[in-house]
């Protein structure tokens, strides 16, 4: 049998363990990102390495998230991320240049690379046919230190496409549709590599809606060939030199499979509060609507804006909704407006907000009180928007598109006109002056420090015995979202851990904070896929902070439970799942002899001194993690192998 792409990448860049689904293995990184509600806390953690210089090829920090400048805070952030850049060898996107995914897809994705990003959306650059993978601040900054990143060995899934999208049918319905099927948890420890004759009729803008929302699959990447499509796109971006055929074998062979004809596809939306709620566009709608928002973090990509003002040209938003629009680069806006989109978007009522991630991440235009917001974007979590009881519907741009002319939601199928046919330009204009590279002598850059920037608290050494009181007691599908949440009012703090830390759990419990102070930390209990969502280490760093050193859960998401141990905290799921329900909030736990059981493998006994029973629980942890686990977290274990080196 013949090899997967997934397989060939990999081994191309194992430098260490066995490809064998659930061994942890070892790559070797051509390529990293940051950005910048992340890369403030990267940046501090890789100049704790004592590396002069990044050591991965190509190395871009971005600044996409906070981009809001109501004081001095992000402003301060930008002026440090652009000085660490230029300091340590990397480049700089500035503010407004591009979010992430979009601009490195257009400048820097290329076919057989692996890129390693501090976004959990980073995924997206699978559409290039490179496997691309995003994790925790702390372990890109390892990775751009010249360390290895390590990672279990994921099953690959075939997912099959034949067919051609109908009309009005468009590539994120292909996404939902999985997210259906699969739901949140469905793609954990998996890649899903898309393949098939279907998969040759999509563009790699289409392909990266796909593989951008992957990652709300659980899954570690998503992957797509590199082939005719591929080298057209890159010839476009006037890099056709970057280009390689590259594919799976004829008769490769998977872990799974799961087929999708794209022929039998209708439009879909993802109800609230989850991108796996998902239903026919038929089944709701008519419901009343107070807001659109397209582009973003998804959908943001040239064809898909064209395909939007496609079908507003001449017409305006309903009374009742107020549109957004935010372009995924300065060169997509570029050529937006070259081809006329933007004066057709502005007679139609759409209000042109920045290139940035914007309402995708809280940042501005929040749906008002218990209002209806439907959106292009990847993420529905609650109170995600900046609204905490917010009802985000997701959708393709067409869906949106008709949702903002009559004020409910609206199948297209029924607006009654010709689908939109967007041809993607055949060279786009490029826009390259957004990117910084660095100076060939960084000796004389100063770094700026504003004061807002605090340094990173270290976690404790592991503890021995654990014992404290059950602060919380939360279901099943937690995001990073709900542990810290995002929005204008606390990304800003992001560089500010002490500062950050009093908003964790704000949406869930905003009596958290205080109560473990109160209680010198404790324990939390979670359901299954616990800390679902964004790459956000500091969900892991604020609990830490407070004092919560283990989280006991049903199971954990790939990024979160990593998080988790490269910060101190113990991750522990239950023996027997059904015991989760037996503990109460307040509840007494205790548990003894974690560090031989780290040490060995072994599960851990865990008491509960108020009830007066006992009962097992199980870490999760390679060789490696238990080491670091032990160590007291990835940079002291780093800076630990360092000295001994």
């Amino acid at each position: 049998m013949g090899d997967n792409l997934t397989r060939k990448i990999l081994a191309g860049h194992r430098t260490g363990g066995q490809m064998v689904p659930g061994e942890e293995i070892a790559l070797r990184i051509d390529q990293t990102l940051l950005q910048d509600a992340t890369g403030t806390l990267a940046w501090l953690q890789f100049d704790k390495l004592n590396v002069p210089r990044v050591q991965n090829r190509v190395s871009v920090t971005y600044v996409d998230h906070n981009m809001l400048q109501a004081d001095h805070l992000n402003a301060d952030d930008h002026l440090f991320l652009q000085s660490m850049a230029a300091r340590y060898g990397a480049i700089f996107s500035r503010p407004g240049n591009g979010i992430s995914h979009f601009a490195h897809l257009e400048r820097f994705d290329r076919p057989g690379e692996m890129l390693l990003g501090s976004d959990s959306h980073t995924c997206t650059a699978g559409a290039m046919g490179m496997l691309a993978i995003g994790t925790g601040g702390m372990e890109v900054g390892a990775v751009m230190a010249g360390h290895p990143f390590f990672v279990q060995m994921p099953r690959v899934v075939k997912v099959w496409l034949t067919g051609q999208l109908p009309p009005w049918v468009a590539a994120k319905d292909v996404i939902l549709e999985l997210l259906r099927r699969l739901t949140v948890s469905g793609g954990l420890n998996r890649v899903m590599e898309y393949t098939g004759p279907g998969a040759q009729t999509l563009s790699v803008y289409e392909r990266a809606t796909i593989c951008n929302m992957t990652q709300e699959l659980g899954a570690t990447a998503g992957l797509f060939a590199s082939d005719e499509a591929t080298r057209r796109f890159l010839k476009a971006q006037g890099r056709e030199s970057d280009w390689r055929l590259l594919g799976p074998d004829v008769d490769a062979s998977y872990d799974e499979a799961v087929e999708i004809d794209l022929s039998a596809l209708e439009p879909l939306i993802a109800k609230p509060h989850s991108p796996d709620q998902v239903v026919p566009v038929r089944e709701v709608a008519g419901t009343p609507v107070r807001q659109v928002a397209f582009g973003s973090s998804v959908n943001s990509g040239y064809v898909d804006l064209m395909r939007v003002a496609y079908i507003l040209r001449g017409r305006h938003v309903a009374e009742n909704v107020s549109a957004t629009l935010s372009p995924g680069s300065r060169q997509i806006l570029i050529n937006l407006e070259k081809a006329g989109a933007m004066l057709d978007l502005a007679m139609a009522g759409v209000r042109g907000l920045e290139v940035a991630c914007g309402p995708c991440i809280g940042m501005g235009f929040a749906p008002p009180f218990r209002g209806n917001s439907v959106r292009t974007f990847n993420r529905n979590f609650p109170g995600r928007s900046g609204t905490p009881n917010d009802q985000v519907y997701l959708c393709s741009p067409e869906v949106a598109a008709a949702t903002a002319l009559h004020g409910t939601i609206t199948d297209p199928r029924d607006l009654g006109m010709d689908p939109p046919h967007i041809e993607e330009p055949a060279r786009y204009i490029l826009y390259t002056e957004g990117f910084i590279d660095p100076p060939e002598d960084a000796s004389r850059v100063e770094v700026y420090m504003g004061p807002n920037i605090q340094p990173v608290p270290l976690p404790p050494p592991l503890g021995d015995p654990i014992a404290g009181e059950v602060l919380l007691i939360l279901g099943d599908n937690i995001s990073t979202d709900d542990i810290l949440p995002a929005g204008a009012k606390i990304l800003p703090l992001r560089s500010n851990i002490p500062a950050i830390s009093q908003f964790t759990f704000a949406y869930r419990d905003p009596t958290f904070p205080a109560r473990a102070a109160e209680k010198g930390g404790g324990l939390i209990v979670g359901g299954e896929n616990y800390g679902q969502g964004s790459s956000r280490e500091h969900a892991a760093i604020a609990v830490m902070y407070l004092g919560v050193r283990a989280v006991v859960a049903r199971s954990f998401a790939r990024i979160h439970h990593t998080n988790l141990v490269n910060w101190g905290v113990l991750p522990v799921t239950f023996d027997r799942p059904e015991d989760s329900s037996r503990v109460r909030l307040g509840d007494q736990l205790s548990m003894s002899g974690i560090r031989q059981a780290v040490q060995q493998g072994q599960p851990i006994a865990l008491v509960n001194q108020t009830q007066g029973w006992e009962i097992l629980v199980r870490h999760d942890l390679t060789p490696r993690q238990a080491e670091i686990l032990l160590a007291g977290g990835l940079l002291p274990y780093l800076r630990l192998r360092a000295k001994t080196a």
